[in-house]
């Protein structure tokens, strides 16, 4: 049986301890907002924050976030509002085939929840999710923007 935190609530679910998390989160507990991309922690799809930190959930076992807060995209949202960089995501038209987007979304609220402000040099080194349609450029611009209108 794993415990956590999910999403502000407190979830247990009885699975085998090496079980990746971005599974327990799809299979078990039916939040699909996480997505499968390469199994291997490369591509990002799969990013969620566990503590406050962005990880890839392809690759941890759900044994890893014991007693630990998780918060996925569906978490994001406080009281059906958006969070500023879901609505510079939307202002700055960021999302073309949108599958790889909740990870970049839950990468780029990481970043600006431990760099405020961030350069350039920045977001290309905290953002290393992969893009398929190449939306890097509307992605930096999202996160100056979502910088610049504050928590």
């Amino acid at each position: 049986m794993a415990r956590f935190t999910l999403n502000g609530k407190s979830t247990q679910v009885d699975v085998e301890p090496a079980t990746p998390l971005l599974w327990v989160l799809r299979e078990q507990v039916g939040l699909t907002g996480t997505k499968y991309g390469c199994g291997v922690a490369q591509c990002g799809a799969c990013t969620v924050h566990i503590d406050g930190k962005p990880v890839r959930s392809c690759v941890t076992p759900v044994s890893e976030v014991e007693g630990k807060k998780i918060t996925t995209i569906e978490g994001l949202a406080k009281n059906g509002a958006l969070n500023r960089v879901q609505k510079a995501w939307l202002e700055h038209d960021v999302p073309q085939c949108g599958y790889c987007q909740s990870g970049m979304i839950m990468a780029a609220t990481a970043l600006l929840s431990a760099k405020p402000n961030p350069t350039d040099a920045d977001i290309d080194a905290a953002i290393t999710n992969i893009c398929r349609c190449g939306t890097f450029q509307q992605v930096r611009e999202a996160i100056h923007a979502a910088a610049k209108a504050k928590a």
